[in-house]
């Protein structure tokens, strides 16, 4: 509270002794103790008073209302936090170890489709018969 060192309580004593007395030094003392003690204990009586207004006036329902609106679990987060887990335990060899191996019907179906497709014309034209331009930009 105050930060005060062993040697800042060392110094103050010496002070105490020599202005006070030994004499009436333990008196001093205790009645410094007394006071303490009865400033803590209405230090301890104010912050009940201040968390009881606090309880009237309903500060602990909107403290409790706020973090349920801050829960994870409220917004679905939790599941996307799993998903984002599995995805990084993934492993692309494992699995593509465990993927069925292909059938030859499988195979049949693949040739069939990539026969069906037309083939790629080969390009043997120059820059002036691509769509953006035309012969009309050539000869103006």
């Amino acid at each position: 509270m105050f930060d005060i060192g062993m040697t800042e309580l060392l110094v103050i004593g010496i002070v105490a002794l020599i202005v006070v007395g030994p004499k009436d030094l333990p008196g001093m003392f205790r009645t410094l103790g007394r006071f303490t003690g009865k400033v803590k204990g209405m230090a301890r009586e104010f912050q009940k008073a201040m968390d009881d207004a606090a309880d009237d006036a309903g500060v602990k329902d909107i403290g409790r209302d706020l973090k349920g609106m801050s829960n994870p679990k409220k917004y679905g987060l939790d599941k996307l936090n799993e998903a984002a887990d599995s995805f990084e335990k993934w492993d692309p060899k494992k699995s593509a170890k465990a993927a069925k191996p292909r059938t030859p019907v499988d195979a049949e179906k693949r040739d069939a489709a990539l026969q069906a497709q037309p083939e790629p014309k080969k390009d043997t034209g120059t820059a002036a018969n691509t769509p953006l331009t035309s012969a009309k930009d050539d000869q103006a």
